[in-house]
C-alpha cells in the first residue's frame, strides 16, 4: 500500500495558479502510476491527470489540456500538479491517486490507494 498525502490548495481568483504536492511512501513507485482526481459537491469523481512514474508518461483529461501540468520528483517521491489559468469550475476536493500498473489511468475504481484531499476554490 503507498500512502499518500496532498497538500498545496487553497483559494484563487480565476486566471490565477495553484501547485499540488503529493508525497508517496511505503512503497517504490517504479511500476506505478499516478494520478489527479477531483470531485466537485453533487459530481462524482472525476479524471485530471496521470503520470506513469517509470517513463513519466502523461494523460490529461480535455478539460485541463494546455492548463495543468502533472510531474514527479523522483527523489523526493513526490507528483505535482500545476495548475495555471484557472477557472471556477476548477473548484473541487483534488485527490492523489496510485496504483501499481494499470492501463486504464482515467477510472477511478482502478486505483486502490488515495489521499485525503486538498479543496481548491477558485472565485469568479
Amino acid at each position: 500500500q503507498v500512502q499518500l498525502v496532498e497538500s498545496g490548495g487553497g483559494f484563487v481568483q480565476a486566471g490565477g495558479s495553484l501547485r499540488l504536492s503529493c508525497a508517496a511512501s511505503g512503497r517504490t513507485l517504479r511500476s506505478y502510476s499516478m494520478a489527479w482526481f477531483r470531485q466537485a459537491p453533487g459530481n462524482e469523481r472525476e479524471f485530471v491527470a496521470a503520470i506513469v512514474w517509470s517513463s513519466g508518461s502523461t494523460y490529461y483529461a480535455d478539460s485541463v489540456k494546455g492548463r495543468f501540468t502533472i510531474s514527479r520528483d523522483n527523489a523526493k517521491d513526490t507528483v505535482y500538479l500545476q495548475m495555471n489559468s484557472l477557472k471556477p469550475e476548477d473548484t473541487a476536493v483534488y485527490y492523489c491517486a496510485a496504483e501499481f500498473s494499470i492501463v486504464a489511468y482515467s477510472i477511478p475504481g482502478n486505483y486502490n490507494d488515495w489521499g485525503q484531499g486538498t479543496q481548491v476554490t477558485v472565485s469568479s
